[in-house]
């Protein structure tokens, strides 16, 4: 079982074998293309549809907006004047896909819903192209999220 959210999600994508490491907040120092880094708690809000608020003892669902980011090299030299992509098209849509309504199972909280809701391209830099994909993952709320142990 994972310990947080980015953890879960990089269990589900290293399951799939893609054959692209997956990292929580960051690469390594060094790290070439391609790579996944997930960021989780981007941002947090109450899950409306959680129920009755005023009480105390309900349990609390969130919605935990999380980016997961693809990194690829764009292209690599093939002859003397020319370049070949070697960007992997249709990976940042299959990692989409494999994260849209799967329950996360090793999440340490229990998972009700995840969402896909946006993938950006971002224009190639440094031979390098980057697709955010945008995540809710809509979870309860762990004590020990509230309480330090």
């Amino acid at each position: 079982m994972a310990a947080t959210t980015s953890g879960a999600i990089k269990a589900r994508l290293e399951s799939l074998q893609f054959g692209v490491p997956v990292f929580r907040d960051g690469p390594r120092q060094g790290q070439a293309p391609p790579f996944i880094v997930v960021t989780e708690a981007l941002a947090t809000t109450m899950d409306t549809a959680n129920g009755d608020f005023g009480d105390s003892t309900a349990e609390i669902t969130i919605v935990e907006k999380v980016a997961v980011d693809l990194v690829e090299t764009a292209r690599t030299k093939a002859t003397a004047g020319t370049a070949k992509a070697v960007e992997r098209y249709g990976l940042a849509e299959a990692i989409a896909h494999a994260l849209h309504g799967h329950g996360l199972p090793a999440h340490p909280a229990q998972v009700t819903a995840v969402r896909v809701t946006d993938m950006d391209r971002f224009p190639i830099s440094d031979n390098r192209v980057r697709t955010s994909i945008t995540v809710q993952i809509h979870r309860t709320l762990l004590t020990t999220e509230v309480t330090p142990a």
